[in-house]
Formats: structure tokens, C-alpha cells, sequence
């Protein structure tokens, strides 16, 4: 479930960044769409399907986005970090399968 949810979130993230590169810039100067498109897609109702559009595509995303997270933390429940576990002492081994033996000097 959450592979299949995964894919749909990444086709989702790259078509939502297509329809806003698609769209007219109205600021001027980092907008792809500025002037040199010879009239494609510039009347007024295209823009409204293009921002409803990516209004719906951006909905999708963060739906799927809360989803996979929620999805994540049920999965994680019962792991433990490695930073919850304690640590070694230094210089001791962190299982001693042998009893040590100190060097004779």
C-alpha cells in the first residue's frame, strides 16, 4: 500500500511542477511563460483551468503527503532507535563472548 501510495505521491509532485512551469508568469522576470509563446494558452479561461488545476493537483499532493506520513509512523511503532539504546562503556567490547584476559607486563 504504501509503495503504490508512493508512486502516486512522486507522479503527483512532478505533474504538479509541470502545470506551474506551464503557467504565465504576472511578475516578469523569473516566469517561463513570459511573452514569446505567440498566444498559446494566454486566454483568460485557460488560466482558470490551469489554477484550478494545480489548486487540485497541490490538494492531492498534501493529502497523500499527511497520508504517507501517518502510514509511516504506524510502521515505526514498534522500532527503536539506535540512539535509545545504551552504549558501551569505552574500551569494553559491547558483547564479550570470552572472559579478557589483562596483559602480563
Amino acid at each position: 500500500m504504501t509503495t503504490v501510495l508512493l508512486v502516486i505521491h512522486l507522479l503527483l509532485a512532478i505533474t504538479l511542477v509541470c502545470m506551474v512551469l506551464i503557467q504565465r508568469s504576472e511578475g516578469g522576470a523569473l516566469g517561463m511563460g513570459g511573452g514569446g509563446m505567440g498566444g498559446f494558452m494566454t486566454s483568460r479561461s485557460t488560466a482558470n483551468l490551469l489554477t484550478r488545476t494545480t489548486a487540485v493537483l497541490a490538494a492531492c499532493f498534501m493529502l497523500t503527503s499527511l497520508t504517507l506520513a501517518v502510514l509511516a509512523s504506524h510502521e515505526q511503532r514498534g522500532a527503536k532507535s539506535l540512539l535509545d539504546e545504551p552504549k558501551p562503556a569505552v574500551g569494553q567490547p559491547a558483547t564479550p563472548s570470552q572472559p579478557t584476559v589483562p596483559l602480563a607486563k
